[in-house]
């Protein structure tokens, strides 16, 4: 069955078994949402980098007030188990090599002030990433390259709809022979640590629990997306993000 689509002041740019995409102002069709509708928004905004792109971006001065009248629409279409999923890369300071700190400001502002939870922190690791900024990579050879960029995963209640066994991954080979013989590679007991793991470390769960390190790499030179810009004679937009990392927080059904 079709979902049922919202009621918006522009007609979609195309319709699926799955839903609707619409092509607009985001802050203009968020407003036209109905309360408590959306049960996920996820979004990577363009950063506070020093640097001007072609596809605009704020000062790091009027960031924080240009990315929270959007998280207050979010807030407010968000159901009691949503969740707002924000990919929001790190910057430099102007002319020095020291970090900006102004994607961490965003986590505490839209918490402090606008009543979203942090449920979980993620971090997308692309090891494809262009060595950047080149002045203090490349130049003056300061800085390693900055190849992860921080997820924040917000709640509007502190018990999103979440479940991991969607995003279990494939179990090592070692683990693999674990689970085949345990008592040939492992005997229970209690580690330094003092966790107490004992024999429910060998039960086949059908996949491992993956950490909040995600490793996507961003290299596709085609695609879906790339031909569909081809098709209608679009620009791809530079910055886009991988098709793995929106699926690993909104998993196929």
């Amino acid at each position: 069955m079709r979902p049922r689509l919202p009621t918006l002041p522009i007609a979609p740019a195309y319709t699926t078994a799955s839903g609707a995409a619409y092509c607009g102002d985001s802050l203009e069709l968020l407003a036209a949402l109905p309360d408590t509708s959306i049960n996920l928004v996820l979004t990577s905004p363009p950063f506070a980098l020093q640097r001007q792109k072609a596809y605009g971006n704020k000062d790091e001065a009027d960031y924080m007030d240009w990315l929270a009248q959007f998280a207050r629409q979010v807030h407010r279409v968000l159901q009691a188990d949503g969740s707002f999923v924000l990919d929001l890369g790190g910057a430099y300071k102007k002319g020095v090599p020291a970090r900006s700190l102004y994607n961490f400001r965003v986590l505490l502002r839209f918490c402090d002030d606008l009543g979203f939870f942090l449920a979980q922190d993620f971090y997308w690791f692309n090891p494809s990433k262009l060595p950047s900024p080149i002045e203090w990579v490349n130049k003056r050879k300061l800085r390693v390259k900055d190849a992860v960029n921080p997820v924040w995963w917000f709640s509007k209640t502190e018990w999103p709809k979440s479940d991991i066994r969607k995003v279990r991954t494939p179990y090592s080979a070692r683990m693999k022979k674990l689970l085949e013989d345990p008592g040939a590679f492992y005997a229970p007991k209690v580690r330094p640590s003092g966790h107490d793991i004992g024999n429910g470390f060998a039960k086949d769960n059908g996949g491992a629990i993956p950490p909040n390190l995600l490793h996507i790499p961003n290299t596709e030179s085609n695609g879906q997306y790339l031909d569909g810009c081809k098709s209608v004679g679009e620009k791809p937009h530079p910055a886009r993000f991988p098709a793995k990392l929106p699926e690993f927080h909104a998993p196929p059904l």
